[in-house]
């Protein structure tokens, strides 16, 4: 079966939730500590939705992960920035669904007026079982560069981890760019 990729709903929450779960238990690739109450990750996707894109993957009806993008940063100066993320379960990874994802969301955040794209990627000073150099290669991958690196900055599970900001430009950078729309939620696959 085909995978589609679409816009995430709050409906999809507790899917959504359930993929996430598993990072926050199991990895530093989150810094987060309690996976959140599926009330709160709905609020959450909700919040995302009033602005920017949420997107998911879908095969015969099971979610097989999911990006989305917030803001860079509060300052009116950042609006032509967006933060950018992205979850797969773990079965689904290795098939090309975080590149799809990641496309189809770039191609959202562009047709917005967004011109810059960053990612936090947590990285070790060497692999180890909650983590690994492999998020920051993939984007890398995708075009990413490495913007900065903040130095032990987080702490989970008794380890001190980096946290790596990735930086992809897509679009021009023009005197007077025109203010950054809102996205459009467009229903149906990719």
């Amino acid at each position: 079966m085909e995978v589609v990729i679409r816009t995430a709903t709050t409906e999809d929450a507790e899917a959504l939730l359930n993929i996430y779960a598993w990072y926050v238990q199991r990895t530093a690739i989150t810094f987060e500590y309690a996976v959140p109450a599926l009330e709160e990750f709905r609020q959450r996707i909700a919040r995302t939705l009033s602005v920017y894109p949420y997107l998911c993957a879908e095969r015969s009806g099971k979610l097989l992960g999911y990006a989305y993008a917030g803001p860079f940063a509060e300052r009116a100066a950042y609006g032509w920035a967006a933060e950018v993320s992205i979850y797969l379960a773990r079965d689904a990874r290795g098939q090309g669904l975080g590149r799809r994802l990641y496309m189809a969301l770039e191609e959202r955040l562009k047709a917005m007026g967004v011109l810059n794209l960053y990612a936090k990627v947590a990285c070790p000073d060497v692999d180890d079982e909650y983590l690994t150099w492999n998020s920051v290669e993939f984007h890398q991958h995708l075009g990413y560069t490495r913007a900065g690196l903040f130095t032990s900055c987080g702490c989970k599970f008794g380890r001190w981890y980096h946290l790596s900001c990735m930086e992809k430009l897509i679009g021009e950078h023009p005197e007077n760019p025109a203010p950054v729309r809102p996205c459009t939620q467009r229903e149906g696959p990719e």
